[in-house]
């Protein structure tokens, strides 16, 4: 396939955004902001993911808002975590001084602290001497919204009809119209700290003084160390695992247990193209896959809360769309409007930026098979299922039964016509053999024989279907012969042997027209339209199930390299946005949950096969 065409942004843009990579996450698992390697919180939502954000100079360079932080003369700068923390330190680099910016979001427990969101940044001259700039530039509700900006008892308050916010410094601040700005000098040693705080609602202004920020710098990475060392991968890749484990953490919702898709709306999937699309909202598909991805390495406390999460907040549906909504709220909601924020002009000019997401009402058969092989999963490596559970499951089941071969719109969640789509005839093949799995080790009641008839109607419909002899290849619907990277999870889903001729056919036809340099395009809209204009990149946990599928394939060397060839195109932290662009920059959301679990999917299967 030839490689996606961007449109290249002028040279000036280019100066005025942050590559989507150059950016490092923090939070606090109810929220995060993205961190520029130039010391610039440009994208942060107060006071959950999905709120609307406060700073987001990287959708609008000019009306978006950002935290600057960054010494006054010219400086090279370097980014990395806190050794196995989210903590991240920005370092700089100039003539007669070494500085460093230390973000980090407390993790405490009391509530009434968690709902301040405390935002912290350490400033530390660790050699020689520097001169740092800060402007805090506050834009509430996408930029919608005005403020005030006053001093109260030694902290900055910004004030907007729906939020407040307060800055506190060890440093002096001045107020400069609707922004906070201070100019001071470090000598080697010394120290500064900003944090701002969400106020309100009994959350009381508070100082944060040199040795509070220190102590919570402490509590910080011990609780990140301690989540950790629950880990039980000990594989070869596994600073990169626990970089994504970490990551997948951070996109987790505390008080429901959700997981985000991605803390970011509206990064470009085509950079001046219409593929801008609002990920902070927790899809059915993308956090079961999360909770098989943690559940590996150990971490059954997140599946624990997923599941609650399922329990508490979900309910089923008796509609045309199915008893399940593709994706929630992280409160478990079910309305996700979607409007297009106009005054906004988008990453590098990419419109529309979105808010919400119309994609909710769609049918999307996989998220059934999704869900119920991470319960089958939970039920064999966290804790049995409880009978409200398999009720749920026996209803799921039925339903899918009953719907399996019902045009819809795919995983990729296209925007044009319906169709029968293989993937997702495969994970309801799926949904039931993990149901009757589920029922057989634990003696559960159940439909056997009916959802054995659907389980084996929908295999024979698959082989004899979803084959096309031209092509020599299993593809994306039926009724055509266009290849689809999603068909690299029928092994992987154990639906079809790894070395079945047919597969191993299916993977050289892959590899042929959905490769380039170990990465993996989706399908090619040209072919397979879509809806939308434009083509995209490569889609990252397609190039990650490439490499689980030649692994189980028997093609070790090819698997290795291709995962190692996949780890070159992360950024400098080991995080990873949604797609990569034809010349190796990262694009669409970021981080994204979907791809670092699948490179933990892919570490773990290389591993084992690599003995």
């Amino acid at each position: 396939m030839t490689a996606a065409v961007s449109l290249r942004p002028s040279r000036a843009d280019a100066l005025r955004y942050t590559p989507i990579a150059e950016h490092g996450l923090i939070g606090d698992m109810r929220t995060a902001a993205l961190v520029g390697t130039n010391g610039t919180i440009d994208w942060y939502c107060c006071t959950r993911f999905d709120a609307p954000s406060v700073f987001a100079s990287i959708l609008d360079a000019d009306r978006g808002g950002a935290f600057e932080l960054a010494p006054d003369v010219p400086a090279r700068t370097k980014q990395f975590y806190f050794p196995d923390t989210n903590i991240l330190i920005t370092r700089f680099f100039a003539d007669h001084g070494v500085g460093e910016v230390q973000d980090f979001m407390p993790i405490v427990g009391d509530s009434r602290e968690a709902d301040r969101h405390r935002l912290i940044r350490r400033v530390l001259c660790v050699r020689g001497a520097l001169p740092f700039t800060v402007r805090v530039a506050p834009r509430f509700d996408y930029g919608r919204s005005t403020h005030t900006v006053r001093t109260r008892q030694g902290q900055t308050v910004f004030a907007s009809p729906d939020l407040s916010l307060a800055l506190t410094s060890s440093v002096p601040v001045e107020i400069d119209g609707p922004d906070a700005i201070s100019s001071f000098l470090l000598g080697e040693g010394e120290t500064a700290v900003f944090a701002l705080d969400r106020i309100g609602d009994g959350v009381e202004p508070r100082a944060c003084p040199l040795a509070e920020a220190e102590d919570l710098f402490g509590a910080t990475v011990r609780y990140w160390r301690t989540w950790l060392s629950h880990s039980r991968y000990r594989g070869r890749w596994r600073e990169m695992v626990h970089r994504s484990a970490l990551t997948l953490k951070l996109l987790t919702y505390a008080p429901t247990g959700a997981i985000v898709a991605a803390p970011t709306t509206s990064l470009p999937e085509r950079v001046g193209g219409e593929r801008n699309w609002d990920y902070r909202y927790a899809w059915v598909r993308d956090s079961a896959f999360c909770i098989y991805a943690l559940l590996r390495l150990g971490f059954t406390d997140e599946a624990k809360a997923f599941v609650r999460f399922l329990s508490e907040n979900l309910c089923l549906q008796d509609g045309p769309d199915g008893p399940l909504q593709i994706m929630y709220g992280i409160d478990g909601r079910s309305e996700l409007p979607e409007e297009e924020l106009l005054h906004l002009e988008g990453h590098l000019g990419s419109s529309p930026v979105r808010a919400g997401n119309d994609a909710v009402n769609q049918l999307q058969l996989d998220i059934y098979g999704a869900l119920i092989d991470s319960l089958y999963l939970y039920d064999k490596w966290g804790e049995p299922l409880s009978s409200d559970h398999w009720a749920t499951v026996g209803t799921l089941v039925d339903w899918v039964c009953e719907h399996w071969d019902q045009p819809d719109e795919g995983i990729w969640e296209t925007r044009g016509k319906s169709q029968r789509f293989l993937y997702s005839q495969l994970m309801c093949w799926v949904a039931i053999e993990r149901a009757m799995r589920i029922a057989t080790h634990r003696g559960l009641p159940a439909d056997m024989p009916r959802w054995a008839r659907a389980r084996d109607a929908i295999y024979r419909r698959i082989m004899q279907c979803g084959w096309s002899e031209r092509r020599k290849a299993f593809v994306q619907h039926e009724g055509d012969d266009v290849l689809d990277a999603s068909v690299l999870m029928m092994p992987l889903a154990k639906f079809i042997s790894p070395t079945d001729p047919k597969w191993l056919s299916t993977l050289d036809a892959l590899g042929e027209e959905l490769v380039s340099d170990s990465l993996v395009y989706r399908y090619d809209p040209r072919r397979s339209p879509d809806g939308l204009h434009g083509e995209e990149g490569t889609f990252s946990i397609c190039s990650f199930w490439y490499v689980e599928a030649l692994s189980r394939a028997g093609r070790v060397d090819e698997a290795r390299l291709a995962f190692e060839k996949m780890l070159t195109y992360g950024n400098h932290l080991g995080l990873y946005a949604e797609e990569i662009g034809h010349t190796g920059e990262q694009i669409g959301n970021f981080p994204q949950a979907f791809t670092h679990l699948g490179l933990i999917s892919a570490a773990f299967n290389l591993d084992r096969a690599l003995g």
